[in-house]
């Protein structure tokens, strides 16, 4: 039985053209019931047999490329990168299909006590019998596989729900994944809205949530209170600093890459700039300048660099922090008010003249505007871009790689891109943490994002006998005369 239906929104043409179903919470309870039973079986067949169903299921999602690189192109307005998404998504497959197994020998080691030299020990890996992934609307399906298929390869049972408001790929994938039933056995893809991700919470083992801030703590609070773990990555206002030395053609592209190119729409994407004032008028006119050369992808064959926001309300938040900016004192150098054409376009924007407490410098935006800031000092620069809630990642742009270092050093993120922007983005196995607000719990990157779904069990193991009771025995004490 399911609780109703959810319309869905086409991005580009504005139409609520789609439906899905909300699974309802008496459906969770069956259906976490059932993958407990059958994650048993699933631990038991092994790092290597897992393996062999993950590079199955890649097989078979290679079969459907097409059809998942279309139904996320609906979904997300994006069309090239729609395709890149699903490619990349089975790039992940098999990596984790490669990786997983020397992950888990290096993992499970045996030993001596150096404490208690006659205790031997041997670590069991115990996966979590259930795992709940909620994973946001940005980039719907390589978020909902960064957890999914590392759960799954540490031998976990996952209940996935992807974003009510990007689900169109769910069908696709679904077919996919019932061509590999072992696999089908375990992961199990929900639809539905906040209650139905508050169902899976009360329910599960382990929750990894990708979104906002604000709902990413009530995701905590509802898994503090199950005393479940609570993997989380969340919201970003991500900071590059400029050095006087910088190659500005290669810094203004690269930040156009991270801040504009997916319409800023990616927790990674640059936010706030902070440039020398002896190259700021000189890195300005070289980004607005190439700013100016992108097209917003509304025309009529659809075809252009900038693709519209996926979800309706963000340009109300956009527009707000602009919007204040200018009333503030900044200046809009490009763009500054969304197209609408069917869809919501927001064209590429650049403000100059902003000041350190205005929400543009302090809020998530979440869409493609960049904002300036002009520094003499660099320890000014380092003191305003620690100056955030935020904590995901940050730039560094210097001709001197020591110098870049230098500062990237002092920037509390969990990355620094040094010389190119939004690197965390395309290296995933490298380990980083996100800092402050930003999420919380073992990294999804690197060795870590497949351990952290693992708990370790010692066996202890005594080679001498037992110590005696009268270890904890009193003596009388002679009393001093």
């Amino acid at each position: 039985m399911t609780a109703g239906k959810l319309s869905v929104r086409n991005p580009r043409t504005g139409e609520w053209d789609y439906e899905i179903s909300v699974t309802s919470a008496g459906d969770i309870q069956h259906i976490v019931r059932s993958l407990r039973d059958e994650q048993v079986q699933w631990q038991a067949r092994g790092a290597e047999e897992r393996a062999d169903c993950l590079r199955r299921f890649a097989d078979e999602m290679m079969a459907e490329v097409g059809a998942i690189g279309d139904a996320l192109a609906i979904d997300t307005g994006r069309t090239t990168f729609a395709q890149f998404e699903a490619i990349k998504s089975i790039e992940l497959i098999r990596m984790w299909a490669e990786r997983a197994g020397p992950i888990l020998s290096d993992a499970a080691c045996s030993g001596q006590s150096g404490q208690v030299p006659t205790v031997h020990y041997q670590h069991r890996l115990i996966p979590y019998s259930v795992v709940a992934v909620i994973s946001p609307w940005n980039v719907p399906l390589l978020l909902a596989m960064i957890d999914s298929i590392a759960a799954l390869s540490a031998g976990c049972a996952v209940i996935l729900k992807p974003s009510e408001v990007t689900p169109r790929f769910i069908v696709p994938l679904q077919r996919a994944l019932d061509r590999v039933p072992e696999l089908a056995a375990v992961i199990h893809i929900v639809t539905g809205g906040p209650d139905t991700g508050r169902a899976m919470i009360d329910e599960v083992d382990a929750v990894c949530f990708t979104g906002s801030v604000r709902t990413g703590r009530q995701v905590s609070q509802q898994a503090a209170a199950c005393f479940i773990p609570a993997f989380l990555e969340l919201g970003g206002k991500d900071p590059a600093v400029i050095l006087r030395d910088a190659d500005l053609s290669f810094a203004a592209r690269a930040i156009i890459r991270s801040a504009i190119g997916m319409t800023g729409q990616a927790c990674q994407s640059l936010e706030r700039i902070y440039c020398h004032e002896a190259v700021s008028e000189s890195f300005t006119g070289e980004l607005v300048a190439l700013l100016k050369e992108l097209t917003l992808t509304c025309s009529e064959n659809g075809s252009g660099d900038i693709a519209p926001l996926i979800f309706e309300r963000q340009v109300d938040t956009i527009q707000a922090q602009v919007d204040d900016a200018l009333a503030r004192g900044a200046t809009c150098l490009l763009g500054g008010e969304a197209v609408r054409a069917g869809g919501i376009w927001y064209p590429p924007t650049v403000i100059s003249g902003v000041t350190h407490d205005m929400l543009i410098m302090q809020e998530e935006t979440f869409g493609p505007v960049i904002p300036i800031i002009t520094f003499r000092d660099l320890e000014q620069a380092i003191t305003l871009a620690n100056d955030s809630t935020f904590g995901l990642s940050a730039a560094v742009f210097s001709a001197d790689e020591m110098a870049a270092m230098a500062v990237a050093e002092r920037l509390e993120v969990g990355a620094i891109s040094i010389n190119d922007a939004s690197l965390t983005g395309i290296v995933n196995d490298v380990e980083k943490n996100s800092f402050r607000a930003s999420g919380m719990g073992g990294s999804r990157m690197g060795p870590a994002g497949l351990t952290r779904f693992l708990r370790k069990r010692a066996l202890l193991i005594q080679t001498a006998e037992p110590a005696a009771i009268q270890l904890f025995s009193d003596q009388a004490r002679e009393v001093s005369q």
